[in-house]
């Protein structure tokens, strides 16, 4: 008898929903009017569920009467804030696409993405921390020739916006003829070279998407969701806002851009059950000074998703901050986001040796990269998802979505994975991060997670760098510990040997403060290599 293959169905008895994201606010508004819905702490600002489906009507109506209608793209160039979560509603319930744009962005960037997408009205906070975003807009606004409106949050238009809405009758949004279908947000993936590419998504997938992660992490009404994962990305208005408003559940703020100490006082303060999180944002709230000082109990669950999870991080967040039933995500833009997640009553080796199995009414398998073929449970190979999270396409890019989704749907990850006997998978690495040295395929994530374990390391990311001899060397960048002995790269390599093989100990030790990070708390390994070549060749390679 062969072996079994590395494929895998979700299961379930709940259906998928068939509404659109406005239709399903909606019934959840019948239905918990009286309930919180979102807070905003840096602001002090709250609304129940009642209290926000009328500035969102508002606002949507307010886009109307300035001319936006169905299928019109409406760019949001803000930090976390609660107009970022009324504008996300407000264009669903007209058909808009809200196209996201990141907080990072510069000129170049930010130019790029309004002609790309076609935005003709531009909703921007003024500025962020040392970005200028009013003057950004204006510099790039006479070379964007679609966009004709711009409404800075804060000021009177915005204000003027909803005044505009207050005045105008509801029943304008009924007559709107929307489809599950019809395409409502657009995400720019960070590309790793040229500019990034505009995945394009429907009310069936990430109203879903966020619905079935909600399911299960077990929200009900009861539940509130500290969000401080960027509303930009998946994260934050999926997993996040979608997650929430699709089960009753309350939307948390703590701050507009990540905050550890702000986080922590905001999941004391409005007695969250659920925090969401990347590994590097984990590993900042536990170091936090006072950490033990903050009331955390009403934790119950959360998700870890983002970059691969350390193990000893996963642990700590169950032992130090209570999140017993705390699940890890796995997907991407390009699949709105989820394809899997560990389930709330899974073992803790399952929650940190894998990333679960697949989602509701989803499949994955594992191919090779080589053949496109299935592979046997146990082999690695390329992670390929299927099914209603899968996005419309890049927009305006046929060629590009043809080279990640085939001709029978599949959305090709990119990603090197391994499907156990039960289908759980664990990422075992990107296929462009796979280093080979002297003919031998090393996985980074398998050494960093062994050098999570050394007493003085807080982080690590392994990467390969040019080498005459092998082809590719490993190195590791390294954050200690505060009052950590200083590492060299032989203490590390006495550390190692006997524990890896020699091939997969490091030779180059770099010791840094932070990496380099995009704004959703993804260590940039790309950067990461073209440094380390610079100076590395400097330095003579030594």
């Amino acid at each position: 008898m062969s072996a079994a293959l590395s494929y895998s169905s979700g299961e379930s008895v709940t259906p998928l929903l068939g509404d659109t994201i406005g239709g399903n606010f909606d019934a959840t508004v019948r239905a918990f009017g009286d309930r919180e819905a979102l807070v905003d702490c840096p602001t002090g600002r709250r609304w129940t569920y009642a209290e926000l489906a009328a500035d969102v009507d508002a606002l949507a109506l307010g886009l109307l009467e300035l001319g936006i209608a169905k299928g019109d793209r409406v760019g949001i160039w803000a930090p976390n804030c609660a107009e970022w979560t009324l504008t996300q509603y407000a264009t669903a319930k007209i058909g808009a696409i809200l196209v996201n744009i990141n907080p990072a962005y510069r000129t170049r960037e930010l130019e790029f993405v309004l002609n790309q997408s076609g935005i003709t009205l531009l909703v921007a906070a003024e500025r962020l921390k040392s970005s200028d975003y009013a003057g950004m807009i204006a510099e790039v606004r006479p070379r964007c020739a679609g966009l004709k409106t711009v409404v800075l949050i804060g000021h009177p238009e915005w204000q003027s916006l909803l005044d505009a809405g207050r005045r105008l009758d509801r029943g304008a949004l009924g007559a709107i003829e929307l489809d599950t279908d019809d395409p409502i947000n657009i995400q720019y993936t960070s590309g790793t070279t040229g500019f990034p590419k505009g995945a394009t998504l429907s009310h069936h997938n990430i109203l879903n998407n966020g619905f079935f992660v909600g399911e299960l992490c077990n929200y009900t009404e009861a539940d509130r969701i500290c969000i401080p994962v960027p509303f930009y990305h998946c994260f934050g208005m999926v997993m996040g806002n979608l997650g929430a408003t699709s089960h009753g559940a309350c939307m948390v703020i703590p701050a507009p851009a990540f905050d550890p100490a702000a986080t922590l006082a905001a999941v004391q303060a409005e007695r969250c059950t659920s925090l969401y999180g990347v590994p590097t944002m984990f590993i900042a709230e536990l170091s936090v000074p006072g950490f033990a000082d903050y009331d955390l109990s009403s934790l119950r669950t959360g998700i870890m998703a983002g970059s691969p999870c350390p193990v000893e991080v996963m642990k700590q967040v169950i032992e130090r901050m209570g999140m017993t039933e705390v699940g890890i995500c796995y997907g991407m833009t390009e699949t709105s986001p989820v394809s899997t997640q560990t389930r709330a009553d899974d073992s803790l080796d399952r929650r940190v040796s894998t990333v679960g199995r697949v989602g509701p009414h989803l499949e994955v398998k594992v191919v090779d990269p080589e053949t496109g073929r299935t592979v046997p449970r146990g082999t690695p190979g390329e992670l390929c998802t299927r099914g209603y999270s899968v996005m419309l396409g890049y927009w305006n890019q046929p060629d590009k979505t043809a080279e990640a989704v085939d001709v029978a749907h599949w959305m090709h990850t990119g990603d090197l994975a391994v499907m156990d006997a039960d289908g759980y998978l664990a990422i075992t690495g990107r296929i462009k991060d796979m280093v080979i040295r002297g003919g031998e395929n090393i996985y980074p994530r398998e050494i960093e997670e062994f050098l999570y374990t050394h007493p003085d390391i807080l982080d690590a990311q392994v990467i390969g760098v040019p080498d005459v001899k092998y082809g590719e060397e490993l190195m590791v960048w390294v954050r200690l510990r505060e009052g950590a002995q200083a590492l060299t790269a032989e203490s590390l390599r006495t550390f190692c040997t006997g524990q890896l093989a020699h091939y997969k100990i490091p030779r180059y030790v770099h010791i840094v403060d932070e990496f380099p990070m995009t704004v959703t708390g993804k260590v940039r390994k790309v950067e990461m290599r073209e440094r380390s070549a610079e100076f590395l060749g400097q330095d003579g390679g030594a």
